[in-house]
């Protein structure tokens, strides 16, 4: 086995040498494994892509992990999809290639995936974090934990200052205060502004159709409901034929350099997944994933996150709280997440100021009256249901 393994290094001196004076192209090439079993369009569709990106990038080296296919490219021949798993991960821990790209893989839990589109409104690319895999069984702190995961994927892909925007989902808010902690303490957060007039880091349709922010947070499932939308919108939905696929798993102490395809991708989107791959590789996203972890730990990540699993606030469990009596409530305030609405006007209600909940055109609002707003804003921000920025409508 180890004179096998020594006369595999040889073979692989000899060829890397024998392209640099063929070329004038000195240095490791970038190795790029795919599966090729799995895609609903068949191994062809795959290889097909695949050659594409090759022919477009004369730095990187893919190799194909599948059944023998007429191809120039490299090949490791399997017999079924279940070996070519293990084949890869084989390939990927030996370095023999320095990413993998596939159609089904178990991340542990912690590990997530980073997508990559091209928004209809502007032609931008943006990061949706996250789209498959489980980054926490608790959705808030696996929201928060996605919007490292993509800071990370922008960085290493050459956004030195990537700017972050959360998308209006259940639990946004709560997200923003905790993100927003981390900045405070030291882990700057380039927060973007909506492109509709009241502004904010919570975005909406409008912002996602636009790319506003290069990161754009978001649960798991629906990350992957939007990269299936982004990648087919133009072909009906049986052939993802634009962005980048769902990316790389990315989580904390992960050492694997796996991305994944729908099997629903077609051509194009293969070939921009194994670019995708080769492009974290040259940036070293597994060194950069470990610095951006040591800052944001540095900056009281592990006890935010410890924060956010306690269980939300329950005001009164043993003793029922009375509304004060009713006067006329023209003063708003935003930034509470939905979950926790109707346990932020009991805290008022606790405190003597009448408050009654309702929907805005951003989310949820707490509606108090105009004398009392500034109290109302203080009290909800000492007790942890809204930071005072951004929070009159």
């Amino acid at each position: 086995m180890a004179e096998n393994n020594v006369n595999k290094m040889i073979g692989k001196v000899f060829n890397d040498i024998a392209y640099a004076i063929e070329t004038g192209e000195f240095g490791e090439k970038i190795r790029v494994g795919i599966t090729t079993f799995g895609s609903e369009h068949g191994v062809d569709n795959v290889v097909k892509g695949a050659e594409i990106a090759q022919n477009r990038d004369s730095s990187i080296e893919v190799v194909l992990i599948g059944p023998k296919v007429d191809s120039p490219l490299t090949q490791v021949v399997v017999e079924n999809e279940e070996e070519g798993y293990k084949k890869m991960e084989e390939l990927l821990d030996s370095e023999e290639i320095h990413s993998a790209v596939t159609m089904h893989y178990s991340f542990p839990i912690g590990v997530s995936t980073v997508g990559r589109v091209v928004t209809p409104g502007r032609g931008k690319e943006m990061y949706i974090a996250t789209t498959t895999g489980t980054s926490s069984p608790h959705r808030v702190e696996a929201m928060v934990k996605n919007g490292i995961y993509g800071i990370i994927a922008a960085k290493t892909m050459g956004i030195e200052n990537p700017t972050v925007g959360i998308l209006n989902l259940d639990g946004a808010r709560q997200v923003e205060r905790a993100l927003k902690d981390l900045d405070k303490n030291g882990y700057k957060v380039n927060f973007t502004e909506s492109l509709r007039a009241d502004g904010g880091c919570v975005m909406r349709g409008n912002d996602l159709l636009a790319g506003v922010p290069d990161v754009m947070i978001t649960d798991t499932l629906t990350g992957n409901i939007l990269m299936k939308v982004f990648s087919s919108y133009t072909t009906g939905g049986d052939f993802e034929a634009m962005g980048y696929g769902y990316g790389p798993g990315i989580g904390e102490n992960y050492d694997r350099l796996i991305l994944i395809l729908s099997r629903a991708s077609g051509v194009p989107v293969v070939a921009n997944a194994i670019s995708y791959g080769a492009s974290l590789a040259k940036g070293n996203v597994k060194e950069l994933a470990k610095k951006e972890f040591a800052k944001v730990n540095k900056a009281g990540f592990k006890e935010i996150l410890k924060g956010l699993n306690k269980e939300t606030k329950k005001q009164d469990d043993e003793e029922e709280v009375v509304a004060p009596p009713k006067e006329t409530v023209t003063g708003t305030i935003a930034g509470i997440d939905i979950m926790e609405l109707e346990n932020a006007v009991k805290a008022l209600w606790k405190k003597g100021i009448y408050a009654e909940s309702g929907m805005g055109c951003t989310g949820p609002i707490l509606m108090v009256n105009e004398g009392k707003l500034e109290a109302a804003i203080n009290i909800l921000a000492e007790e942890d249901y809204i930071t005072k920025e951004s929070t009159i409508c």
